[in-house]
């Protein structure tokens, strides 16, 4: 637990404040509104940071999303700018043309996109999307990214897609202590301690990785799990993820 999350608080909207500064004085900050407690936290810190009308909240359904109204709800709170783009036409265009190659054999042993393809389509769509808008904004636009430390540890969120972003400013809180940031922030309730879902594969962020994020976030504090399944399964999905931590590895010839 955080000792003091109101301290914290200021200490990342000053951070905020710092960034903007250094690498786009003038710009606006976009986030993507999921109705989630992150996406929410990440775009109250923004908007305390720079002032409402300096953050553009954009909401991103693929068809019919069935909790909207929180991503709806959660712009209207903060009175930020916002807009709806439904990605659907896009997704369905873009999958769909990868099937239709896929499906004439062009590459041996593929006929359709698999399942993970699909679900990681979304996210990558939609930071696409996210940075079109932050360069279309008059003054241009910096992408917030809204990851958080329990997620990142074992890497739960797209490459270049939610992973992606220009500055983090969750990433070294877990998620207990994300919540207690949106506790000082104001926030509803019901959305900082909303189920967590990734809103694509139809189940909760629990039920898809097999513990809860009390177990992990204890776990990564501590290095202490009782549960010597769900111990190695963190250590997994930590050692096969790393490498979206990672900056992008370069070759560098040898010097003559």
């Amino acid at each position: 637990m955080l000792k003091n999350p109101q301290k914290t608080k200021d200490e990342i909207v000053q951070w905020i404040r710092d960034y903007m500064q250094a690498n786009g004085p003038d710009c606006s900050i976009v986030v993507g509104v999921s109705g989630g407690k992150d996406s929410s936290v990440t775009a109250a810190l923004c908007a305390e940071a720079l002032g409402k009308e300096r953050v553009v909240g954009v909401l991103m359904p693929n068809g019919v999303q069935s909790d909207i109204s929180d991503s709806e709800a959660l712009v209207a709170h903060l009175g930020i700018p916002n807009i709806t783009v439904n990605i659907q036409a896009g997704f369905d265009g873009l999958s769909g043309a990868i099937n239709d190659v896929l499906a004439q054999g062009t590459l041996e042993g593929v006929e359709t996109l698999s399942r993970d393809s699909i679900i990681n389509l979304a996210p990558r769509l939609r930071m696409s999307t996210l940075y079109a808008i932050a360069q279309a904004l008059p003054k241009g636009g910096r992408v917030v990214n809204t990851c958080n430390r329990s997620e990142d540890y074992i890497g739960y969120s797209t490459k270049y897609g939610d992973a992606a972003g220009d500055f983090s400013p969750l990433a070294n809180l877990l998620v207990h202590e994300v919540i207690q940031i949106g506790e000082v922030l104001g926030l509803p309730e019901y959305l900082i301690k909303k189920t967590p879902s990734d809103g694509l594969s139809g189940m909760s962020d629990e039920d898809k990785i097999g513990f809860t994020y009390a177990t992990l976030d204890h776990y990564v504090l501590t290095g202490e799990c009782p549960d010597e399944t769900i111990k190695a399964n963190i250590d997994r999905m930590h050692r096969l993820n790393l490498h979206k931590l990672q900056l992008m590895p370069s070759f560098r010839p040898a010097e003559d």
